[in-house]
């Protein structure tokens, strides 16, 4: 596909959907967690949309945190290994922990990443997720705790997704038509 051309994107999650569904993870995050604190972990780039709308969404104290990693490297197939490129601030050692995600598909970053999670000794862990892709999951077992909306095997923008970091600023998930 050419970069240079403007890309066909047809809406698939309006705005209002989006606004929604989130907020009824939100109130589902604090009933579960009712009495206590989390801590959100954004996933960079991508979730930071979805991970700032959440948090406005969950009526508990909270602390907010940024990760970003990679497992491509210059390589367009996953290496396996998770390249941390920008680590957590704090320790989450007996925390209630959520990963904030964009999407899931294969699940290979994300199992490589609990792993990493779980020897950091935090109370409890849960991923959340805005879009899941079941169709692509490679990794069995993964378990998602709060998922947005169960999507097909297409490419989706908008919302903090991007095509070659174009697209993230629309107020809406859509896919891109070739």
């Amino acid at each position: 596909m050419d970069y240079s051309k403007k890309h066909n994107i047809s809406v698939y999650l309006t705005e209002e959907q989006l606004d929604k569904r989130i907020a009824e993870i939100g109130a589902q995050i604090t009933e579960r967690f009712r009495g206590e604190s989390v801590y959100l972990v954004c996933i960079l780039k991508g979730s930071i949309f979805f991970t700032t709308e959440l948090a406005k969404r969950i009526e508990l104290p909270m602390t907010i945190d940024f990760m970003s990693v990679s497992s491509y490297g210059a390589s367009t197939k996953s290496s396996g290994v998770v390249n941390v490129k920008k680590d957590l601030e704090h320790s989450i050692e007996g925390e209630n922990v959520i990963i904030v995600e964009d999407i899931v598909d294969s699940g290979n970053t994300l199992s490589r990443l609990m792993s990493l999670f779980e020897s950091r000794h935090p109370k409890t862990l849960t991923i959340c997720t805005l879009l899941d892709k079941p169709d692509r999951r490679v990794v069995e077992g993964l378990q998602v705790d709060y998922t947005g909306f169960v999507i097909p095997d297409k490419f989706v923008v908008g919302y903090g997704l991007d095509y070659d970091q174009r697209y993230r600023n629309l107020p809406y998930i859509g896919f891109v038509e070739e």
